[in-house]
């Protein structure tokens, strides 16, 4: 059986696309070579190359980190950052040189400590940066491009870093200083990539690279590419047997919807069965053919990481995982008259219409209506439109949505007894603005920016077949689970 959620075909989605930007980021999300996503304070921070990098106080209006006077947001500027949060402490990682700049391969790796993302901050301030890897003129390494990653399953710490001039290495640190890890030796990972990452899932230790060419705008061919192993040193293998020392890996993201030259890998767990990938588009059409930061739902198929596709606005049935049944309103089922075909007949009829809103709406009552699940028929109380509320914020890779029945202003809403509902017309209260994140398997979470007295998260729930709720999300129960159809 085909799947019906939003991810449909190529021709569907270029169709949804045509009505609806699929921006990347919005403010100025101008980055090259982003870190990993840190969340500091509850603001979300990544650095770039060169001394910059951006923030955000929500994860979808992002600008420049401006620093007091005197104050250097990432001191030692250098290329292609990464940050990891250990303990109460963020590690910041960059390169020096390398990379082939002024013609050749040398090239350090450095390391340095912070209390504190915000250069406003009381705790702000940098250790002194120490080397933990470096590269010679004429190696076949370049030490640039740095991935941090601590093994939740020991405890460890390792770097990967390289370019295509020669191999991507890994080296084991000490994540209680940061230092290298003394007595251990560089390992070759991979070749033919840069901009490697490493991540855990599932028992198994994934190797991320970056192919294709760089820096070139519009003309850049980046692509994020991946392999995986049983064991933390690898070999990392794709999915058709190569290792990746032997070039090979498969395709996470490439380019796509109006941007091309996807790079640099970074993984954000929010929690169990919401993630999310970043990265940088070399250049984005719709912002000037500039390389500007990009977040896309993370997935797992076969154990295999995957980018989600970008959600679009549109009409959607919204289906219950739970069952399959449909949330609409709470409204008499108007039976359709339409004449059945005499059996075994075989004269030309003609085909029947779909009902029409204004066919039923007048049957439907005046205020506020409740929600409920049931078959879906195509029927204009089970027709939504999902449109993108810019001037309301956001959260991570993505802006709230209203959610009303198509043709109408009639909006779904959470209440204060925790149940659902839709009210005759949006009024952009937060409790009709919704919040649409993709699960790592594919389905959606549905969540309201607030719930009125009620400071818990809770998201859009089948308590039964027929009754939707609020409740906590739980990624192993498919209560908490929807689909979006355009069926």
């Amino acid at each position: 059986m085909k799947n019906r959620s939003i991810i449909l075909s190529a021709a569907v989605l270029f169709a949804m696309a045509s009505a609806y930007e699929a921006k990347a980021q919005v403010g100025t999300p101008y980055i090259h070579d982003p870190s990993n996503i840190m969340l500091c304070n509850g603001k979300y921070y990544t650095y770039g190359t060169g001394g910059g990098g951006l923030w955000s106080p929500d994860g979808w209006h992002w600008s420049a980190i401006e620093a007091p006077e005197g104050v250097n947001a990432r001191p030692g500027g250098g290329a292609a950052p990464d940050a990891l949060k250990i303990g109460d402490r963020y590690l910041i990682g960059y390169s020096a040189t390398g990379g082939g700049l002024g013609g050749g391969h040398a090239g350090r790796i450095l390391t340095m400590w912070n209390n504190d993302l915000d250069p406003n901050s009381k705790n702000f301030g940098y250790t002194e940066a120490v080397e933990v890897a470096h590269s010679e003129f004429d190696e076949d390494c370049d030490a640039i491009d740095i991935g941090l990653f601590l093994d939740p399953t020991t405890g460890r710490m390792f770097a990967t870093f390289g370019t295509y001039f020669g191999f991507i290495r890994q080296c084991e640190l000490d994540p209680k200083t940061g230092y290298r890890k003394e007595g251990t030796k560089d390992l070759d990972v991979a070749v033919d990539c840069e901009a490697s990452d490493m991540i855990y899932h599932n028992g198994w230790y994934y190797l991320l690279g970056t192919h294709g060419t760089c820096c070139d705008g519009v003309n850049s061919t980046y692509n994020i590419v991946v392999g995986r192993s049983r064991n933390v040193n690898g070999p990392f293998i794709d999915n058709v047997g190569r290792s990746m020392i032997e070039g090979g890996g498969k395709m996470v993201v490439a380019a796509g919807y109006g941007k091309t030259g996807a790079g640099h890998f970074g993984r954000y767990i929010e929690e169990e069965g919401i993630e999310k990938m970043s990265f940088h588009w070399e250049a984005d059409y719709d912002q000037g053919g500039r390389s500007v930061l990009a977040i896309r739902p993370l997935l797992w198929k076969n154990d295999w990481p995957v980018a989600g596709e970008p959600f679009f606005e549109g009409v959607y049935e919204i289906e219950s995982v739970r069952r399959g049944y449909a949330l609409e309103l709470a409204v008499d089922f108007q039976r359709q008259n339409v004449a059945r075909p005499m059996r075994g007949s075989t004269d030309p009829i003609p085909n029947p219409s779909f009902q029409k809103l204004e066919e039923v709406i007048g049957t439907w009552p005046a205020g506020d209506i409740p929600a409920r699940i049931g078959d879906y028929m195509f029927r204009p109380h089970q027709k939504w439109s999902v449109v993108a509320v810019d001037e309301a914020g956001g959260y991570l890779g993505a802006p709230y949505y209203k959610i009303v029945i198509e043709g109408t202003e009639r909006a779904l809403a959470a209440t204060a007894d925790l149940e659902v509902k839709t009210v005759e017309k949006y009024t952009g209260a937060d409790e009709q603005l919704w919040r649409i994140e993709q699960c790592t398997d594919g389905t959606f979470r549905i969540m309201p920016k607030a719930i009125p007295g009620c400071n818990e998260p809770l998201c859009l729930i089948s308590a039964g077949d027929s009754t939707p709720s609020l409740g906590k999300f739980d990624f192993n129960s498919d209560n908490c689970k929807w689909n979006f159809c355009t069926r």
